[in-house]
């Protein structure tokens, strides 16, 4: 099953990516991946509107290990929205 959900970047994320030259999606995709292990791939790539940001993540684990990305997922979220506030 794929799912785009549309994720809120911080402003200071969003200039940080910049100056790195990377889409700020991607940079919150890459920081996911780095920090979890879960690999998503940023909306930036499917053309999203100006000014939102999105993921596209392949759903694919099993039932049984379902929980326990998801609270990875927010962990990291969680994180990274206190982190660049």
């Amino acid at each position: 099953m794929y799912a785009f959900p549309r994720i809120e970047i911080p402003p200071k994320a969003v200039e940080y990516a910049k100056s790195k030259n990377m889409a700020p999606d991607a940079f919150y995709c890459f920081q996911l991946l780095e920090k979890t292990g879960i690999c998503v791939v940023p909306g930036s790539g499917f053309k999203q509107q100006p000014g939102t940001h999105h993921l596209r993540t392949t759903i694919l684990p099993p039932i049984d290990q379902m929980k326990d990305m998801v609270e990875r997922f927010r962990t990291f979220h969680m994180a990274f929205l206190r982190e660049w506030k």
